[in-house]
């Protein structure tokens, strides 16, 4: 008489036989991106809880256990909105671009690069990895950056700034020491030598145009390109990026996301193999988005 596996033991082969298929699926992609540089911006929602930072963290490790070489450039708005309130200061935007004053540019660096990007560094070697904090000075030169009013006129909204160039030593010296560089948006006033706040999105575009990575990921609060902004449901897994330019034109894509796809579209122009806009609320979402058929958020190519 032959004996039935027991239930306990079905279910255990049949659990092993899953995780052992998605170690497998995910074999062509370590692979293919062992070695390969991967930029990936955080911001949004995802930034403000303590959990899922940690929880991606630890795939930025899994990616430098495996031979990718992540590079991390961050946001954190809302945690300088915080701070700007605690210290007094109220927080006014013009044409969606943060008015900051001699005294609001010292609190976003304390904020961004002081708590936010110390956070990362120390939370990735938690995790047993190797990571490094690079203030964004040191990357980013800028120029001064001035807001439109609601007239379309002109207005000094102060120590904001826009890339005018992208210094990569120190983050190809990270990279070839075996370090994670996690970097501020903050640049150095190419005249002044002053320090301006930068908007993550396009520090990170920026950067990505400098150091042609395989990859470019935005990490943020939503699911990725939709049809409808309204419907989570209609999510655009993979365009081209004269689809993407076609989707501006026709007015799918509209408001915040113009500017981030446009950096991206640069991106890819300069080199960049792919730019991906995933969900930073989805648990591991970076790897399932990387190493899987497919993917969980919109890629560009």
């Amino acid at each position: 008489m032959v004996k039935r596996p027991s239930v306990h033991y079905s279910l255990f082969m049949t659990s092993a036989a899953e995780k052992s298929s998605v170690l497998i699926e995910a074999l062509p992609y370590l692979q293919r991106f062992r070695g390969k540089t991967f930029l990936i911006k955080m911001g949004g929602s995802a930034m403000d809880d303590p959990e899922l930072v940690r929880e991606v963290m630890r795939d930025i490790v899994f990616l430098e256990v495996a031979g990718i070489r992540p590079v991390i450039v961050h946001g954190g708005g809302k945690a300088i909105s915080a701070a700007m309130r605690e210290s007094g200061l109220e927080a006014k935007f013009v044409g969606g671009l943060r008015v900051t004053s001699e005294k609001a540019i010292e609190i976003v660096d304390q904020t961004l690069h002081g708590k936010i990007n110390q956070g990362l560094v120390q939370t990735i070697n938690d995790f047993g990895g190797k990571a490094t904090s690079i203030h964004g000075t040191s990357v980013f030169k800028a120029q001064q950056l001035f807001g439109k009013d609601e007239d379309g006129q002109m207005v000094d909204i102060g120590r904001v700034g826009q890339v005018s160039d992208v210094l990569v030593e120190e983050v190809l010296n990270a990279l070839s020491s075996g370090l994670v560089p996690v970097i501020s948006p903050l640049g150095c006033h190419e005249e002044s030598g002053a320090t301006h706040n930068i908007n993550a999105d396009l520090a990170a575009a920026a950067l990505a145009c400098a150091l042609k990575p395989a990859k470019l990921v935005y990490l943020s609060d939503v699911p990725g390109l939709l049809r409808d902004a309204a419907d989570e449901s209609t999510l655009i897994e993979s365009v081209t990026g004269n689809e993407a330019q076609d989707l501006i034109e026709d007015g799918t894509i509209s408001g915040g996301m113009i500017p981030k796809i446009t950096s991206a579209l640069e991106a890819l122009a300069s080199g960049v193999e792919k730019v991906h806009f995933i969900d930073g609320r989805t648990p591991h979402t970076l790897l399932l988005e990387i190493f899987t058929k497919s993917g969980i958020g919109t890629e560009i190519r």
